[in-house]
């Protein structure tokens, strides 16, 4: 016995396996009690048979493999423009996994299809009835891994080698690039006119042999197929049906089942609520959804244009009026052996159509010209010569509009410049176009057609593809203001670009006066489709995406406050923003950290100024909400100043929080001791907080400005201390934040550190203290710059004169020149200086009490007193109102 027997008999048995098998596989199909179509998705071909057939057998009952419960979406087709899609969407989940939220299935159509000539003879044929068999939506993802979950485009009819190996093969000796082009060369092109017989048995040997390439991994589809038969026997005994007179459409794959009329138990659906409709398509979503090679629906689109004027079939189309010729009687399906021949025989393709090649040639040459190419009538010859060239190199009789396409590459795109079309994208569009299919406005879900109806006063076409300009003035046509109000929550909703406003805005206190707005709704027609899955209108749909963002698990207070801004913006209901306040509260009290803290002081004070403006008193959550962040940060202010992973931002944010919101606070009954006790319990070990802790001292008055410029002066006087410089500034720049009152003081040490610092030591950390600034307080510089340009002098020739305003020599000079003025207040301070030296102390002012006449105003106010004895009718006008 040798040694390989085993090999050889295991090599043996798989021939056989395969070889005998796809035959019976096929003789099985021939035998099937109801007639099977088996069909390739967007294969001319398939739709070419459906055609033929179906004006043959004139069937009174088809089976289609889609998901049952699409059924009713297909009445609506009537009102659209193919390519479009059946949708079943649902937001709303029920028995799946909360994360795979929202949840859709996608089905598309195009006219070139087996599926749409079935479904638009069904539909205009009196009498016929069309019934879904596949899987329902819901089942759709019940029988999905737990780990998965997307939207799952319904793949009718795929047919592709589920074995990389033999897909590679294929490529390689069939001398193409891609399985489209595979297809199109040795199946599609041999079988567009090939007889009904002959098309049945090869696609259903097609479809055992790719089947037989994943004998592991089959059990899904093979549950599909006993669901399926499940639904049709179903059917047939509540019908009384005759399988004669049924056609059974499903894909090349499920044709070959070995599980042929098995039951299957079906399990209940979720409660799940699932919403249906129709989406547009267009080609090149449906190859991106298939995995297809670009451009192939396109070439498929005109093969079947091209086939159905060859044959003289006439098609079906939804709510056509043209009358298609009479056939005779259809003859008996034979059950003959059709594939040795055809397998046998090289196919009968068609000849070499020069017309069409020059044809193809000279439109690719004006297209490229059109699209900035230097092509000429030199580039049309070369491109119909190299396409000729490229077909005999792959053995082919004729060029296919694959073979032209790298013809044209070749010869017209000598360099790529961008953003202008490639020359394989202009083959593309002129062999067919990217179509784009369109809902009609009857098939459009309730808030689509009251979108359109409430735009309406525009006067535009907003159905159209192109985009559309709208003018509003809305002083002169105020009937346009809810238009406006309706393309502001468009705008929050749907994708950029669907609407753009040019001119206009929409803040809290502000009121456009005249708008300008580019739409584009036609081409954004399935986003603006799919809104209407979540709501009856737009206000309803803007208010549960509000909502969503609030209580989402993820949401913190800053979120939510900008839900409410938005509220207040688009919706106008203060029921609805009072409880998105209260959520804010609820959130912002949770908090334990202080990442958000810029966030949430912006918002909460321009939501405060606007309450403030527009009149009445303030909003109950808005009390809360500055009670509780009063409280909220007073307590987290301490472990904020020495945790290394809060920025000086956040902090800076807190404390402008704490400051700005004080004196609210403590009308509301917050205790100013918790701030000061928070302020003496931080401390900071970071330069940038040190500062930050010193603007709070001195804003609580636990520091005098005497103390700042000290402390401040011993840092530029250490040299240890000199490179941290920079880091100081910019807790000081922050502190501006809580404490504007410093902006000067600011200022007086960035010059003095300009001035006293040497060049060795300031160009090193003037780098730092640039991109520092810029990082860390981009919107407070300008302040500074501001205070800055106040301070110095405006002129060049100024500056040698100039006095600093903080120096000591302008300090003496301005206290030598202050006036003595008469009168009680003169009197009262003069009486009790306690006060008075009180505060000079804490602004860290010293200087000394002067004596002057009072009754005269003192020397050098002679022309005071001589004014005022002249025109004693104004003084006496104070006197009598004080």
């Amino acid at each position: 016995m040798s040694p390989f027997d085993p090999l050889r008999e295991q090599l043996a048995g798989a021939a056989a396996a395969f070889g005998t098998g796809l035959v019976d596989d096929v003789e099985q199909a021939l035998k099937a009690e109801l007639e099977i179509f088996p069909v390739c998705h967007h294969s001319p071909a398939s739709a070419l048979a459906m055609a033929r057939r179906l004006r043959e057998k004139q069937p009174k009952v088809i089976y289609l493999e889609l998901c049952e419960d699409l059924r009713p979406v297909l009445d609506e087709l009537r009102n659209c423009r193919l390519p479009v899609a059946l949708q079943a969407f649902a937001t709303d989940i029920e028995g799946f996994p909360p994360e795979w939220a929202p949840l859709s299935v996608i089905a598309p159509i195009t006219e070139s299809s087996a599926e749409y000539q079935a479904i638009a003879y069904a539909l205009d044929t009196p009498g016929v009835e069309i019934v879904l068999v596949d899987r329902s939506v819901d089942h759709v993802f019940q029988w999905e891994p737990r780990e998965r979950g997307e939207a799952v485009g319904v793949e009718i009819g795929d047919l592709r080698p589920r074995f990389a190996e033999l897909e590679e093969h294929l490529l390689h000796h069939g001398k193409v690039r891609h399985w489209s082009e595979w297809w199109d060369q040795y199946v599609e092109q041999p079988l567009v006119g090939a007889d009904y017989d002959t098309y049945r048995q090869v696609m259903v040997l097609i479809g055992s042999l790719f089947r037989r390439l994943r004998p592991q991994g089959n059990e899904m589809d093979e549950d599909r197929e006993r669901y399926m038969w499940t639904r049709m026997r179903e059917h047939l005994a509540a019908t009384g049906a005759d399988p004669d007179t049924c056609l059974y459409v499903c894909g090349a794959f499920h044709a070959a089942s070995p599980v042929m009329g098995e039951h299957l138990d079906i399990t209940p659906r979720t409660a799940t609520r699932w919403l249906y409709g129709l989406i547009p398509s267009s080609h090149s979503a449906i190859e991106e959804q298939f995995g297809l090679a670009p451009g192939s629906v396109s070439i498929a689109s005109a093969t079947w244009s091209k086939a159905v004027k060859r044959s003289g079939v006439t098609p079906y189309q939804l709510g056509s009026k043209s009358k298609a010729r009479a056939l005779p009687p259809p003859a008996p399906l034979e059950r003959d052996d059709r594939l040795s021949g055809f397998l046998t025989q090289p196919p009968a393709l068609d000849g070499f159509d020069e017309a069409e090649l020059l044809g193809w040639c000279v439109d690719i040459v004006r297209l490229a010209r059109r699209n900035g190419y230097l092509a000429s009538t030199a580039d049309a010859i070369a491109i119909y010569e190299t396409s000729i060239l490229l077909a005999g190199m792959r053995n082919r009789k004729r060029p296919t509009p694959y073979d032209f396409q790298d013809a044209a590459v070749t010869c017209i795109e000598k360099d790529v410049v961008p953003g202008r079309r490639d020359v394989r994208r202009l083959c593309e569009i002129m062999l067919g176009g990217d179509r784009i299919g369109q809902v009609g406005y009857d098939s459009l879900p309730p808030l689509a057609r009251d979108v359109l109806d409430r735009l309406e006063p525009l006067g535009l076409d907003l159905q159209k593809r192109t985009l559309s300009r709208a003018l509003m003035n809305l002083d002169l046509n105020p009937e346009l203001a809810p238009c406006s109000d309706l393309l502001w929550m468009l705008r929050y909703l749907l994708p950029e670009g669907a609407v753009k406003p040019i001119m206009g805005s929409r803040r809290l206190g502000e009121r456009s006066i005249q708008e300008s707005w580019d739409l584009w709704l036609g081409k954004h027609q399935r986003e603006l489709i799919e809104l209407g899955y979540e709501g009856v209108t737009i206000e309803q749909v803007m208010e549960q995406r509000l909502r969503r963002a609030a209580w989402d698990p993820k949401a913190t207070a800053a979120v939510v406050l900008g839900a409410v801004e938005d509220s207040i913006l688009f919706l106008g209901s203060r029921r609805f923003t009072d409880e998105l306040g209260a959520r804010a509260v609820e959130l912002l009290s949770a908090e334990r950290t202080v990442d958000d803290a810029p966030e949430v002081l912006r918002r909460i004070r321009r939501l405060l100024a606007h309450y403030r403006s527009s009149g009445g008193a303030l909003p109950g959550w808005c009390e809360a909400f500055v009670t509780a962040g009063y409280a909220h940060y007073c307590t987290l202010l301490p472990s904020a100043f020495v945790d290394e992973d809060t920025g000086v931002r956040q902090v800076g944010a807190m404390l402008g929080f704490l400051f700005s919101m004080e004196s609210l606070a403590i009308s509301l009954g917050c205790d100013r001791a918790q701030l000061e006790l928070a302020v003496r319990q931080s401390h900071p070990e970071a330069p940038a907080k040190v500062a930050l802790v010193w603007a709070a001292q001195f804003q609580l008055g636990l520091l005098t400005m005497a103390d700042l410029r000290s402390r401040c002066d011993d840092l530029l006087n250490n040299p240890l201390v000199v490179p941290s410089v920079p880091l100081y500034i910019t807790g000081f720049v922050q502190a501006l934040e809580p404490a504007p009152v410093l902006t000067p003081f600011v200022v007086e040490v960035l010059s003095g550190a300009f001035g006293r610092l040497p060049d060795d030591v300031l160009l090193p950390w003037l780098p730092n203290l640039i991109t520092t600034l810029r990082k860390e307080a981009p919107e407070l510089v300008p302040v500074l710059v501001r205070e800055a340009g106040l301070t110095y002098p405006a002129s060049l020739a100024a500056v040698d004169a100039w006095v600093p305003p903080w120096s000591a020599q302008s300090a003496k000079g301005t206290r030598g020149r202050a006036p003595v003025v008469a009168g009680p207040v003169t009197g009262l301070l003069a009486a009790h200086p306690a006060p008075t030296d009180a505060v000079a102390a804490l602004l860290g002012c010293s200087g000394e009490w002067q004596s002057g006449d009072t009754e005269s105003g003192g020397p050098g106010h002679a022309e005071v007193a001589a004014l005022l004895k002249a025109h004693p009718e104004t003084a006496g006008a104070v006197a009598a109102l004080i």
